[in-house]
C-alpha cells in the first residue's frame, strides 16, 4: 500500500476572456473587437469569474496535507496521471470526456462552474459540494457510474480511445473513401464525410443530432451499457460506392471494420483533433467496445 498522500489533478481549459487576451494582448483591444461586433466584454468577463471561482472553491476543498496538480486541457497528451489519482474536471461536460481516454480506472469528479447553462450530464456537482466527495473517492466509498468507452485500434496495434465519439475521415472537407464491414450485414464503399462510432455518452451529444435526423437510426445505447452505435455522415451513391450501410449497433464481442482506400485519413476521440492516428491507403481500423470504463463519481 502506498505511503503517499492523495494526489488530487484539477482539469480546466482556459476561459473566453483568456483566449482574447492571448489573441489580443489587452483587455482594452479586446474590447474594441468586440465593441465593433456588437458585443460586449461583459459576458466573458462573468464567465471568467465564474470559472475562477469555481477553481478557486475546488482548490480550498483539497486537504492542506495532500498532493494536488493542475493540467490544461491542451496538455492532457502529455500528462502523466498516476493510478491514485483523484481527478476534477471544472468546466463544461466535454471536459470529462477530454480527460477521460488517458485515464485507467482513476475515479473522476465533475464540476460545473455555470449551473443552468452546461447540460451536467457529466459535471454534476456544484464547487461547493467538493470535499466530502475528494474524501470519499479517496476511501472507495463513493458512488460511482461505469460508463462505456470506445476503442478504435489500427492494424498496426496503435490504439486510441474515446468517451462519446470516435470520428474516421479525412481531415479536410474532401471525402472520406474506405470499405465499411459490418458484422453480419457484409461490407460496402463508400464515399463520406466520415463515421462517427458512439457510447450512451456520446448519445446525448453529437450522436443524438445525427440520430434525429435519420428515420432508421437505431436504438441509442445506454451510458454504462455495453454497446456502440455508428452512423455514416452524408454517403454519397456512385457506380463505384454505395449507402446501404450506413448507420448501426456494435454489441461488446463485435468490431466495426474500416479499410482505408486514401492516404492520411484520420481517426480521433471526442472533437481533440490534435490527438490523432493516421491511416495509410490500405490500412485497417477496427472499433469496438473499450476494455476500459469511465469511472464517474456521482456522489459520497
Amino acid at each position: 500500500m502506498s505511503t503517499l498522500a492523495p494526489r488530487v489533478v484539477v482539469v480546466s481549459r482556459p476561459s473566453e476572456l483568456t483566449e482574447l487576451l492571448g489573441r489580443h494582448g489587452t483587455r482594452a483591444a479586446a474590447a474594441y473587437f468586440l465593441r465593433e461586433r456588437g458585443r460586449s466584454l461583459d459576458e466573458v468577463d462573468a464567465r471568467h469569474e465564474a470559472l475562477q471561482a469555481a477553481l478557486t472553491a475546488v482548490g480550498g476543498a483539497i486537504p492542506a496535507d495532500w498532493r494536488r496538480g493542475h493540467v490544461s486541457r491542451a496538455d492532457l497528451p502529455r500528462f502523466l496521471f498516476a493510478p491514485e489519482d483523484v481527478i476534477i474536471a471544472v468546466g463544461q461536460d466535454g471536459l470529462v470526456a477530454n480527460v477521460a481516454k488517458y485515464l485507467s480506472g482513476q475515479p473522476v469528479i465533475g464540476v460545473d462552474p455555470e449551473p443552468g447553462r452546461n447540460a451536467g450530464v457529466l459535471v454534476r456537482h456544484q464547487p461547493g459540494s467538493i470535499a466530502p466527495l475528494l474524501r470519499a473517492a479517496v476511501a472507495g466509498r463513493a458512488g460511482v457510474q461505469q460508463r462505456t468507452m470506445v476503442a478504435a485500434t489500427l492494424d498496426d496495434g496503435q490504439r486510441l480511445l474515446g468517451l462519446n465519439e470516435i470520428y474516421f475521415g479525412h481531415p479536410t472537407h474532401q471525402s472520406s473513401r474506405y470499405t465499411v464491414r459490418v458484422p453480419a450485414s457484409g461490407q460496402e464503399r463508400h464515399s463520406s464525410s466520415g463515421v462517427i462510432v458512439s457510447t450512451g455518452t456520446g448519445a446525448t451529444g453529437w450522436t443524438h443530432s445525427i440520430s434525429r435526423q435519420r428515420a432508421d437510426a437505431p436504438d441509442l445505447p445506454g451510458p454504462d451499457e455495453a454497446a456502440l452505435c455508428w452512423f455514416v455522415r452524408e454517403a454519397w451513391p456512385s457506380p463505384a460506392t454505395g449507402v446501404r450501410l450506413t448507420s448501426g449497433r456494435i454489441g461488446a464481442d463485435q468490431k466495426l471494420e474500416l479499410l482505408s482506400e486514401a492516404e492520411a485519413q484520420v481517426v480521433f476521440a471526442d472533437g481533440v483533433e490534435s490527438d490523432h492516428l493516421v491511416l495509410a491507403f490500405g490500412q485497417r481500423l477496427e472499433v469496438s467496445v473499450a476494455p476500459r470504463q469511465l469511472h464517474l463519481v456521482l456522489g459520497a
